[in-house]
């Protein structure tokens, strides 16, 4: 079994416009919440604070989760993928991840598992 290693926040590998994808996760249950995404300064602020953060790209600024709503992220465990260009945050959520008042913002089937061949 491989041992895990601590990266440090340098060693992501941002895309072009300074962002990488972070996939959020119900530590409890496994459940896929939400994708956001991450900059330097907002990875920053999750790892000290213990709550998400992200970068919003539509409003461009930081914006903590639960911020209006409450629901606030309290993170478990953060890690970066092989390549270190994508960060999964495993969460214990206050309430619902989407802005819908779904628990998560992936609720829209395009095929379900009896449609699967």
């Amino acid at each position: 079994m491989a041992m895990a290693q601590t990266a440090p926040v340098d060693a992501v590998r941002w895309d072009d416009r300074g962002l990488a994808p972070a996939i959020v996760q119900d530590a409890a249950t496994g459940q896929v919440l939400m994708l956001a995404y991450v900059n330097c300064e907002s990875l920053r602020l999750s790892l000290a604070s213990g709550e998400t953060w992200f970068y919003s790209r539509s409003r461009q600024r930081l914006w903590h989760k639960g911020e209006t709503s409450g629901n606030v992220q309290r993170i478990v465990s953060a890690c970066l993928d092989c390549d270190g260009d994508a960060v999964l945050f495993r969460v214990e959520p206050a309430g619902p991840a989407c802005h819908t008042g779904a628990t998560s913002c992936f609720f829209q089937q395009l095929i379900s598992d009896e449609e699967t061949p």
